[in-house]
């Protein structure tokens, strides 16, 4: 009895790994000694991973000490998944967080009423892992908009879709600039600024927008 249950996790595991490594071509291998980290050449780097997957279509060494690779094909991916040691150096194979999917936008009407959750389950055979509806704010007012950012498990977006019988078509997804709320500049965030605090009101410099009482002014 319990090597049949053995077997059927085996099964699924191998399934589900099998799903995972169709669309993963990013990974992530670190040391589980986070101590000792990967310390090897890149020879020898590029000679241990070509034994276990054959050579990576690109590989990185990151700040981390990990090393960022991009395979090929699905058998390759799968090959890295499965792999537990890197020169007799224990490891983790793991998809890259952010890297092995895209992000598109729809515009259609009659899928403005729709649920997310029932547009997400007409599309999950598309490769469609997330549906987020984009909504706008007027005063206390919240509008559901007819657009939909569409996240695909995969690296290449798609010309178009169907949703039922309607085919819509898919534009890439530009999200919006980072914004400091300290120094008022764009690219990074409040956590990480070194600029000087500035009004979003009057653009002076050295004091915040609650209660400041200067004429309004753009910043530089």
């Amino acid at each position: 009895m319990g090597s049949k249950k053995k077997s059927r996790q085996d099964s699924a595991s191998s399934t589900e790994l099998d799903r995972v490594a169709r669309y993963v071509r990013f990974l992530i291998i670190s040391a589980c000694d986070k101590e000792k980290g990967l310390c090897l050449s890149p020879f020898a780097v590029q000679k241990e991973l070509k034994s276990i997957g054959d050579d990576p279509k690109t590989v990185k060494k990151l700040k981390s000490g990990d090393l960022l690779i991009e395979t090929f094909s699905a058998i390759r991916t799968k090959s890295f998944l499965l792999a537990k040691t890197l020169a007799n150096i224990p490891i983790t194979v793991e998809p890259h967080r952010s890297l092995n999917s895209c992000r598109g936008v729809i515009s259609e009407i009659q899928l403005q009423n729709t649920p997310e959750n029932e547009i997400l389950e007409g599309l999950s055979h598309q490769n469609v892992i997330r549906v987020r509806r984009i909504i706008l704010r007027k005063s206390s007012d919240i509008i559901s908009t007819k657009h939909l950012i569409l996240t695909f498990s995969c690296t290449n977006l798609p010309d178009s879709i169907k949703a039922g019988y309607l085919r819509c078509k898919v534009r890439p997804y530009i999200p919006s600039p980072l914004r400091c709320f300290k120094c008022q500049k764009f690219g990074h965030s409040k956590a990480s600024c070194r600029g000087k605090q500035t009004c979003v009101h009057c653009s002076s410099l050295d004091h915040s927008d609650v209660n400041c009482i200067l004429e309004p002014k753009c910043s530089k």
